[in-house]
């Protein structure tokens, strides 16, 4: 008689504890379900759409470098159109931007520490773009490196030289041949540079980068710079793949609309555009 009622005593509280099991299992199973729903919604409720960046442009080679680098890093952001040729770009609210008068610049609302920051300088600007995102500018530093060379390299090389050609080219009042041929000449050795660079890698610092972004403007111009593209097969090749990226399309065609009236031989055009000196603070 007591080994029976033990027996029960034992199947009893183990059927107690099978029970208990099962409805812990059972109540986990039905909380969970409704917890993970808010949990979802609370998120989903505290995430905020980025605050556009303010993007003050003209659509031109360097202009074009900020415009690509917004549309591949598909940031939202303000188009500002600066007028150049009627001098928007000496206003005091842009100096206060850029105090060299020059596009592009930007202002980013959600700068660091959640504040705001304007940057002038295009190669600035690109870098800036890159930590921000942590796309298209290598985190390790022989990758961030060899991104930097070849931005630097278009910063004081490609985009000075190949502007002195349209300078001269295009747009100076009177032919002067030695000035023509002088930046014509340093522009195809520049070209020759990059057509090296290029016969055993896709983009210029190995994987598509800022870099690229801003020489794509300038050497989209060969033609007005006096080149020809075919002696350089492999920048051509380049030329063709960065540009057939649907942000590029993109950014390259940012505002086209606003030059077209623009006559770039008209001397107050000219006064405004090549004509300025230092001025008085």
């Amino acid at each position: 008689m007591a080994r029976g009622k033990a027996k029960r005593a034992v199947k009893s509280k183990a059927g107690a504890k099978g029970r208990a099991a099962k409805s812990k299992k059972s109540a986990v199973k039905r909380s969970a379900k409704p917890a993970s729903r808010s949990a979802v919604k609370s998120v989903t409720k505290r995430v905020k759409p980025a605050k556009p960046i303010d993007l003050y442009y003209w659509p031109t080679p360097n202009g074009f470098k900020i415009s690509i680098m917004l549309e591949e890093c598909g940031l939202p952001y303000n188009l500002i159109p600066v007028n150049i040729s009627k001098g928007e770009q000496f206003k005091p609210d842009f100096l206060a931007i850029s105090p060299n008068n020059r596009m592009p610049a930007i202002v980013d609302p959600d700068g660091p520490g959640g504040k705001p920051i304007s940057i002038f300088e295009s190669g600035a600007i690109l870098q800036y773009l890159g930590r921000k995102t942590g796309k298209f500018y290598p985190a390790d530093e022989r990758g961030r490196v060899e991104v930097d060379q070849w931005l630097f390299w278009q910063m004081g090389g490609l985009g000075p030289m190949a502007g002195q050609v349209h300078h001269f080219k295009n747009y100076a009042v009177e032919t002067l041949t030695y000035a023509i041929n002088r930046y014509v000449n340093e522009v195809n050795r520049l070209y020759g540079v990059m057509n090296k660079q290029l016969k055993d890698r896709e983009f210029l610092a190995g994987k598509y980068s800022i870099a690229d972004m801003a020489c794509v403007g300038w050497a989209n111009g060969w033609e007005r710079q006096g080149q020809d593209i075919s002696e350089f097969p492999y920048l051509e090749r380049w030329l063709e793949t960065v540009k057939a990226r649907p942000a590029v399309k993109r950014g390259m065609s940012l505002g086209l609309e606003l030059r077209q009236n623009v006559d770039m031989k008209d001397p107050n055009v000219q006064a405004v555009l090549f004509g300025q000196r230092a001025r008085a603070s």
